[in-house]
């Protein structure tokens, strides 16, 4: 939970926005009060200037457009909203913030701020998904178990088209996850459009009090496998318990299953990342470009395992943001393998600034990572060993990436 003193100021590991609506999988790192500079405000009415010099810009071109639709704009329905002076200049920001073509980088005015701020603060009633921007389309990075996005079958990479008859095309993520959430009980209708099926699917789904699962454990034969749903602040504690779970077993082999898990908090990656790596070893870096020196995140060495661990991880496209930062650490240094597909791809960072007392602007300040200085966002992480996963294995009950990596485990 995100207390309000830090509400102003976080990172998010940018699953981009969730749709548990709770805003459950951004991956969302704490940032202190005063860590980051807010930056100038520009107060129009005032005329206070950037530190852009006014020489480099022709802002004659806006005015005329501004002129121009003040003096010849009709609006064609007599209910329409009048547009005021001051909801100009905030649709001439977001226009600015759009140009530098990030869909994590977003201006939020006055009304979009506020629900930005409450579903980070925890809303827990929505459908269950996470949603995030790949190659222009929301898609869905994971439907939480147990939840009604979960029940419908809504899957991992599916694109959304439409939120209650409103095209979703160029829609930002943020506003896509306003329209979806809402009380329990409530219905929203949802199209999606699913590879492999010509023809979009359409689901009403009434809306719950989402229960975030965290962990669950399990044996198959001599195996131990620690099923992880997400990276929130309960995870790092309930992790450590099903590893002492596993060391009490007496096994040797464990697999992790990170497979739909979107992420969360970068400390509790971090602190999982800490059980299997000597102090100081590299677990991600975060990169801020060419002007500012890399921060990196080290291992706190708890170290708690030999060389007789034999360890796989299942990952898949569902696996994003926090999910990759484990999954790339325990895998370049050789603690694990990954089986399963391609991961999302989902590593970059938002600062959330308060521009003026009721709009805020969320902007990407750097990128993940891995130990080895590979860019988590740039086509996320690739298995060692790529197991796809077929509607009919699904529907015969078979989980053809999991046998492969208890077989390679027995293989060890």
């Amino acid at each position: 939970m995100i207390s309000s003193e830090n509400i102003k100021k976080y990172k998010i590991i940018i699953l981009s926005t969730v749709i548990t609506l709770l805003v459950f999988g951004l991956g969302v790192y704490v940032g202190k009060s005063g860590e980051r500079s807010g930056g100038e405000i520009l107060n129009i009415e005032n005329g206070a200037s950037s530190s852009i010099s006014s020489s480099t810009i022709d802002m004659a071109p806006f005015w005329a457009v501004w002129k121009t639709l003040d003096e010849r704009f009709v609006y064609t329905h007599k209910n329409e909203k009048v547009i005021s002076d001051q909801d100009k200049v905030w649709g001439a920001i977001q226009g600015l913030t759009a140009a530098y073509g990030d869909p994590y980088t977003v201006f939020m005015p006055p009304v979009q701020s506020t629900d930005f701020k409450t579903n980070i603060s925890g809303d827990f009633e929505g459908v269950g998904m996470e949603l995030a921007i790949k190659d222009s389309n929301i898609v869905v990075v994971a439907p939480l178990k147990g939840t009604p996005a979960y029940a419908a079958g809504i899957k991992t990479g599916d694109i959304l088209l439409s939120i209650n008859g409103s095209s979703t095309a160029s829609m930002p993520v943020d506003t896509a996850v306003g329209m979806i959430r809402g009380k329990a009980g409530t219905s929203v209708d949802l199209k999606f459009e699913r590879t492999g099926k010509s023809d979009p699917l359409s689901f009403t789904l009434t809306r719950a009090v989402i229960n975030i699962p965290t962990i669950d454990t399990s044996t198959k034969g001599d195996v131990f496998v620690i099923r992880l749903y997400n990276f929130y602040a309960p995870s790092a504690d309930q992790f450590r318990g099903a590893l002492r779970e596993f060391s009490q077993s007496g096994k040797s082999k464990l697999i992790l299953d990170l497979r739909g898990n979107p992420g969360g908090y970068l400390d509790a990656a971090v602190d999982m990342a800490s059980w299997f790596l000597p102090l100081g070893d590299v677990v991600v870096r975060e990169n801020f470009g060419s002007t500012t020196p890399e921060q990196i995140y080290r291992s706190k060495g708890y170290d708690a395992f030999n060389s007789n661990l034999k360890m796989m991880i299942l990952v898949d496209q569902g696996s994003a943001s926090a999910s990759e930062i484990l999954s790339g650490a325990l895998q370049e240094h050789n603690i694990a393998k990954l089986v399963g597909t391609r991961t999302f791809g989902k590593g970059s960072v938002q600062e959330l600034m308060q521009i003026t007392p009721d709009t805020s602007l969320k902007i990407t300040i750097a990128r993940w990572l891995t130990p080895n200085g590979i860019s988590i966002s740039d086509n996320g992480l690739t298995p060692d060993y790529n197991v796809p996963v077929i509607d009919a294995d699904v529907t015969a009950g078979k989980d053809p990436q999991m046998d492969k990596a208890i077989e390679l485990l027995d293989q060890k």
